[in-house]
């Protein structure tokens, strides 16, 4: 039998259906008496590693969830924020939980949340 090169390989494989490609898997598990419980522990793994990637998030967005009472002092606080226009800003406080900010940086988002916390408003950050 002639030696196939990889791209070969994978040229023929995506030719394939995939009710083709599997017949073929479970022909080779049979022919070389191997399984393919690999891929189920890389999956089980899968949940591990989507939480180290939240720990590593590196844009925030910072919702107001509340302007805590004192309206004004929020929207004076959203305006400087986001250089929105008086009535703007008032909507967008008025229709919380909204997004103050969006895809900010670490330190954007955290002195954005300390601004609006100091005027009252409750703020989270996702």
């Amino acid at each position: 039998m002639a030696k196939l090169s990889t791209d070969e390989l994978l040229d023929a494989f995506k030719e394939m259906t995939l009710i083709e490609l599997s017949e073929f898997v479970k022909e080779f598990e049979k022919v070389f008496e191997v399984t393919a419980a690999a891929p189920v522990a890389i999956a089980q793994a899968g949940p591990a590693a989507a939480v180290e990637e939240k720990e590593e998030q590196s844009e925030f967005d910072v919702i107001l969830e509340g302007d805590g009472g004192k309206k004004i002092q929020v929207i004076k606080v959203v305006r400087e924020l986001t250089g929105l226009g008086l009535k703007e800003a008032k909507d967008l406080v008025e229709a919380a939980p909204k997004a103050v900010l969006e895809k900010a940086n670490k330190d954007a988002a955290d002195k954005a949340k300390a601004k609006l916390e100091a005027e009252g408003a409750k703020v989270t950050l996702k």
